[in-house]
C-alpha cells in the first residue's frame, strides 16, 4: 500500500518545521494506533490511555496558545493531524478533532480565563477528554430545535435533557452542552455550559452501534436535573447560537481537508491493487473501461486538493467565508462518493474489512452528514447567491 498520496502538487503552505511535525504524527500513529486499531473496532472505542500518550506527543491541541498548554503552532498543525489520521484511516481517533478543533476554541475564545487556565492545558496532555453535546433525537442541523433545557437556580442551572450522536461521548471527562436558557426565544436563548461528567444526575446511555467508524466512542448522554454552577457557562447567557456559528466555519474546512485525503489514499490502494489483480490473463490496470475511470477519479481528486488547499490558504489570511467554507466541505465530502467505484474495483476483496478499501466504504461516509450535511451545505451557500 503507497504511502504517498496520488497528488504530487506542491503545498506551499507547509514549511520545514510543518513537515518534522508531520513526519511525528505519522509515526505515532504508525505505532501506537494501527497495530491496535482492529481490536479497538472490536472493543468499540480506543484505550483511555492513548488519549495521554497522544497529548505526550503532542496531538492533542496542537493550534491551541502554549501559554494555555497547547502547541502553540498555526492551524496547519490542526490540519496536519486531521490530514494523517484520515491518510491512515484511523478513524478510531477522529475524536481528537472534536476534542482539539471544536471543544477547545469554545473555551480559548468564549471561555472565562479561569476555564481556560485550567483546563485547556488538561485538554492538551489528555488528562481531560472533552466533548460536543449539540445533537438531540429530535433536532440535527437545525439547532434551534434543541429541547434541553438549563433552568436558572440558586447558584447555578439545572440541566435537563437528552443528546445524542456524541463523539467521545463514553470517554469525555467534560462536556460542552448547548442547552435552551430562554426557551421561548428559538436560537437566541441558547447557551453553553462546561459539564463535568461525574456530576450526579448526568448518564452515558449506548455507545451505539454505527456502521462504520466503529472504534470511535459514539453515545447517548442524559441530563436529569443535572446541577452546574453559575461559573459553568460560557461566555454570554443566551448566546451560544452565534458563538456555534462562529466555529463552523474551522469545523468545515477540516472535513474538508479530511475527505481530499481519504479519497487520495484510498486511489492509491486501488491503482496499486489494479497493477497486481490479474483476470483473464491481464492486469485489471489494463482494461480500458477500469483506466479510464480511474484517470477521471484521479482528475477529481487533484481538483478537490487544489480547491480545498486554496481555502486553506485563505483561512490562513482570515479571508475565508461561511459559504467558502460550505462549498469546500460540500464539494470535498461529495467527491468521496467515488469510493463506491474504487471499491468495486477490488471485487469481492472490497467488501472485505481486511482490505482498507472496505473500512473507507464505511468510514468516510460520514463526512457527508455531519459538520452539516450536503443538503445544508447548498441551503447555506444557494443564502450568498
Amino acid at each position: 500500500m503507497p504511502m504517498t498520496s496520488v497528488s504530487e502538487t506542491p503545498r506551499p503552505m507547509f514549511g520545514a518545521e510543518h513537515a518534522l511535525y508531520r513526519a511525528s504524527v505519522a509515526r505515532f500513529i504508525a505505532n501506537e494506533i494501527t497495530p491496535h486499531h482492529a481490536e479497538w473496532e472490536r472493543e468499540g472505542r480506543v484505550p483511555r490511555q492513548l488519549w495521554r500518550d497522544a497529548g505526550a506527543a503532542g496531538l492533542l491541541c496542537p493550534s491551541i496558545a502554549d501559554a494555555y498548554g497547547g502547541g502553540g503552532g498555526d492551524y496547519l498543525y490542526s490540519a496536519i493531524v486531521v490530514e494523517e489520521i484520515a491518510r491512515a484511516l484511523a478513524t478510531g481517533v477522529t475524536g481528537f478533532t472534536t476534542h482539539s478543533e471544536n471543544v477547545a476554541p469554545y473555551l480559548l475564545e468564549f471561555g472565562s480565563e479561569a476555564q481556560k487556565r485550567e483546563f485547556l492545558p488538561k485538554m492538551a496532555s489528555g488528562e481531560v477528554v472533552g466533548s460536543l453535546a449539540m445533537t438531540e433525537p429530535g433536532a440535527g442541523s437545525d439547532l434551534k430545535a434543541i429541547r434541553t433545557t438549563a433552568k436558572a437556580v440558586d447558584g447555578g442551572f439545572e440541566i435537563t435533557g437528552q443528546k445524542t450522536f456524541i463523539t467521545n461521548g463514553a470517554h469525555a471527562d467534560r462536556v460542552i452542552v448547548f442547552a435552551k436558557t430562554s426557551p421561548e426565544a428559538g436560537a437566541r436563548g441558547i447557551s453553553l455550559f462546561w459539564v463535568d461528567t461525574k456530576t450526579p444526575g448526568f448518564a452515558v446511555g449506548r455507545v451505539l452501534d454505527k456502521i462504520g467508524q466503529l472504534a470511535q466512542d459514539t453515545a447517548e448522554l442524559f441530563f436529569d436535573k443535572v446541577f452546574v454552577p453559575r461559573d459553568a457557562l460560557i461566555g454570554e447567557l443566551n448566546a451560544g447560537f452565534g458563538y456555534a456559528m462562529s466555529g463552523l466555519v474551522r469545523e468545515r474546512l477540516l472535513i474538508a481537508l479530511r475527505c481530499a485525503v481519504a479519497l487520495e489514499v484510498a486511489l492509491d490502494w486501488t491503482i496499486d491493487y489494479v497493477k497486481q489483480r490479474q483476470a483473464f490473463g491481464h492486469a485489471l490496470i489494463d482494461n480500458q473501461y477500469i483506466r479510464f475511470r480511474l484517470a477521471d477519479i484521479k482528475t477529481h481528486a487533484a481538483a478537490t486538493r487544489a480547491f480545498v488547499d486554496s481555502c486553506l490558504a485563505q483561512y490562513l489570511q482570515g479571508q475565508l467565508t461561511a459559504d467558502g467554507a460550505a462549498m469546500a466541505k460540500l464539494w470535498a465530502s461529495e467527491a468521496t462518493r467515488a469510493i463506491d467505484d474504487l471499491m468495486q474495483f477490488f471485487g469481492g476483496n472490497g467488501y472485505m474489512r481486511e482490505y482498507p478499501i472496505a473500512r473507507a466504504y464505511a468510514d468516510v461516509r460520514p463526512n457527508r452528514i455531519y459538520g452539516g450535511s450536503s443538503e445544508i451545505m447548498r441551503e447555506v451557500i444557494a443564502r450568498g447567491l
